[in-house]
């Protein structure tokens, strides 16, 4: 049996406890990368921190995997898999798309997920039984929308400047031909197309705890997600996810055409 949604909002709450206070306030940075820009705040590990305690405490069996702390029973039937903030960069620039990740793995699958805006006070959660959303319009089923063909369709990306080489070309290809794209909102993409405002999100270099969370609520909600080949997502890489099963195969094909 998996844990209860009310669980999954436990933990949403002890992470908010440690971000949202550092929220445009000049967090402290690190760069976690030497030859580039992988920034890290104390908000991202106290947060890691605080969810991997309750799951500790409440769940000692499962295993975890997670951003800032490491990794512990990866081998084990249930495993949690966390981002404390998606979306650094938007963070510590004051920019309110980031977001708390809480995924967790049956068997190497992804089961069940929570995406956490603590600063809108949005949530979006699945399980084996749909997916939801709550904020502050009310709470409701959520279910992704159908544009017909990939010419109406609405695009977003963290950035263009994530794709090189063949990348960016294969990228490129489906981004002429969608009727609009937009670049900039981390995990808040995937919600969006989850909640019937978008339609394609492609990125690349992506790791499980970008993803783990992510995929239940993508695929509960009616779309698609997989990697550029179409294979199942839950390692990251190349990653695509789709409104609906037609346009994936639209934008898979224009993907691996380029």
């Amino acid at each position: 049996m998996l844990p209860p949604r009310s669980f999954f909002e436990r933990l949403a709450d002890a992470a908010a406890a440690e971000t949202l206070p550092r929220f445009r306030v000049g967090a402290d940075v690190v760069n976690k990368e030497a030859s580039g820009f992988d920034p890290v705040t104390e908000g991202d590990r106290a947060a890691e921190t605080a969810i991997r305690r309750l799951i500790s405490q409440t769940y000692p069996d499962h295993g975890i995997l997670g951003e800032e702390h490491g990794s512990v029973g990866l081998d084990r039937d249930l495993v949690w898999v966390i981002d404390p903030i998606d979306g650094t960069r938007a963070f510590i620039s004051g920019l309110p798309v980031w977001g708390t990740l809480i995924g967790l793995y049956r068997n190497g699958r992804a089961v069940a997920g929570l995406i956490d805006q603590p600063f809108t006070r949005e949530r979006y959660y699945a399980d084996e039984s749909g997916a939801y959303y709550s904020g502050p319009d009310g709470s409701r089923t959520i279910k992704s929308r159908s544009c017909g063909d990939i010419a109406n369709a609405t695009l977003f990306t963290t950035s263009p400047h994530i794709f090189e080489g063949r990348d960016s070309e294969q990228y490129r290809a489906v981004e002429s031909r969608v009727r609009l794209f937009r670049y900039g909102c981390d995990c808040y993409a995937y919600a969006l197309l989850a909640g019937g405002h978008i339609d394609l999100v492609i990125e690349n270099n992506l790791k499980p705890y970008d993803v783990g969370a992510i995929i239940p609520i993508i695929e509960q909600s009616g779309g698609v997600m997989t990697t550029w080949q179409g294979e199942r997502p839950e390692m990251g890489g190349q990653i695509i996810a789709a409104a609906t099963p037609e346009l994936h195969q639209q934008a898979l094909a224009l993907l691996n055409a380029a």
